[in-house]
């Protein structure tokens, strides 16, 4: 009769080699490069790219927020005089200041945000949507109308928004002379806080649409055609197929530009700025015009306005997260 112990090993297993040593942060980096030198050497100028033009930036902006900065204690050249930076660093008051309210501006303007964001995108979507299902049917002269349809999308925005602004001009625009021409009164389209709201969004679905079309254009594509030659034989109406074909096949590309399309809205500077100018009440401002103005108006408020670039990317960054569990959750 045998005893099996810790040091013999099994009948017909073979003894575990001792585990070497795990290598060094270093040893590891030496090894990838002498393996993979060349993805290195490809990733580099995009490496070096981000840290320019979007890490700098941030951890600036981050240190800003941290301070007190303004136009009057940076450092300045008066002529041949220099006057060094006397702003020091004040920790998280500044988000303190704006997150309790006490700044007294975060939350109309967030407020205004959430709902310009969601009128925008919301109805951005069901024009996109139904002109993408338009242009999937068999219709004559398709291809020009799709044309004519991602044209708005290919002209720069500001030329765009430029055209907007002098059509709803109160003397010179389109608009007033075709009520005018049915003895109607002009009216001033800018000219208050409702219609500055209204145009705005307005321009900005104008904009959007397109890219929305193409697509959901794409996604209906993709869903098979026998899907719905079947729904059509099980007698499923037409709004049984939308809910029951479409809308499911839809789900990939509708979840990806809705968050896109949320991201970028809540970030679109230029269409209130281009579109209002200096004319604008302060009501139409959302958090990311409200950042500019604090940084380059009157006496220019640095660290407030990178404390609101802060801030900003916190919420979208929590909204991103947010709303990819979800979707994972659904499709789980």
């Amino acid at each position: 009769m045998t005893t099996a112990t810790m040091d013999d090993p099994a009948p017909g297993t073979a003894a575990r080699p001792p585990r070497e040593p795990r290598p060094g942060l270093m040893t590891t980096i030496r090894r990838s490069w002498d393996r993979h030198w060349y993805a290195w050497a490809m990733v580099a100028p995009v490496v070096i790219v981000l840290a320019v033009l979007v890490f700098y930036p941030l951890g600036y902006g981050t240190y800003l927020s941290l301070t007190n900065a303004n136009e009057t204690n940076v450092a300045k050249d008066i002529g041949p005089v220099h006057i060094g930076a006397s702003y020091h660093f004040v920790g998280l008051h500044n988000y303190w200041q704006v997150l309790s309210g006490k700044d007294g501006d975060f939350y109309p303007r967030f407020e205004w945000t959430v709902i310009w964001t969601v009128c925008c995108v919301a109805v951005t979507y069901a024009i996109g949507l139904a002109m993408a299902m338009l242009l999937n049917r068999k219709v004559r002269f398709r291809l020009f109308y799709r044309l004519c349809l991602i044209l708005p999308w290919a002209v720069p925005a500001f030329i765009g928004v430029f055209a907007w602004r002098l059509m709803l001009n109160s003397q010179y625009g389109v608009f007033n002379d075709i009520i005018t021409s049915v003895g109607l009164p002009a009216q001033d389209w800018l000219g208050t806080p409702l219609s500055q709201k209204i145009a705005v969004i307005m321009v900005n679905i104008w904009v959007g649409v397109p890219f929305m079309m193409v697509a959901l254009l794409g996604g209906l594509q993709a869903i098979p055609g026998e899907l719905y030659e079947a729904a059509e034989m099980d007698g499923a109406s037409p709004l049984q197929r939308f809910t029951n074909v479409t809308v499911p096949g839809l789900r990939p590309v509708t979840s990806t530009v809705v968050l896109l399309s949320t991201v970028w809205t809540f970030n679109m500077f230029a269409i209130i700025y281009l579109l209002l100018g200096n004319n604008t009440t302060g009501d139409t401002d959302i958090l990311v015009t409200y950042a500019y103005e604090k940084a380059f108006t009157g006496v220019s408020d640095y660290s407030a306005a990178a404390t609101y670039g802060i801030v900003i990317l916190l919420i979208l960054v929590a909204f991103s997260t947010f709303y990819r569990r979800q979707l994972k959750s659904e499709q789980a």
